[in-house]
């Protein structure tokens, strides 16, 4: 809900096809994290679970495609799109932001 109302706010859109997912012993394990909805209607985050937030933002609309290679996928009106993770973990009392890009803020100077 939070991104969806932050990105909507500034005209943007947010796809529904690509969500953000629960990290454990695979990569992708529940829960499905999606970065749209209605506040209070998601999945509960509990204490000791690490989630994925991969939101997918369209400057047009939220409509994808997946090319023919099973892989790529880009928006159905040739718009341009943002896609940004975080991996965060979920204390009794915090959430911790695990993933670091420094790397890419000190070669970019913003």
């Amino acid at each position: 809900f939070a991104i969806q109302k932050y990105v909507e706010d500034r005209g943007y859109t947010v796809v529904r096809e690509l969500v953000g997912h629960g990290l454990g012993r695979s990569l992708h394990e529940g829960p499905e994290v999606p970065n749209y909805g209605k506040r209070g209607r998601g999945p509960k985050l509990n204490e000791g679970l690490v989630i994925a937030i991969e939101p997918m933002i369209n400057l047009g609309t939220r409509n994808i495609v997946q090319e023919s290679d099973g892989w790529t996928i880009r928006t159905r009106d040739r718009k341009p799109s943002a896609h940004f993770e975080h991996t965060v973990a979920i204390f009794k009392d915090r959430t911790e932001i695990l993933t670091s890009h420094k790397y890419i803020e000190e070669v970019v100077k913003f």
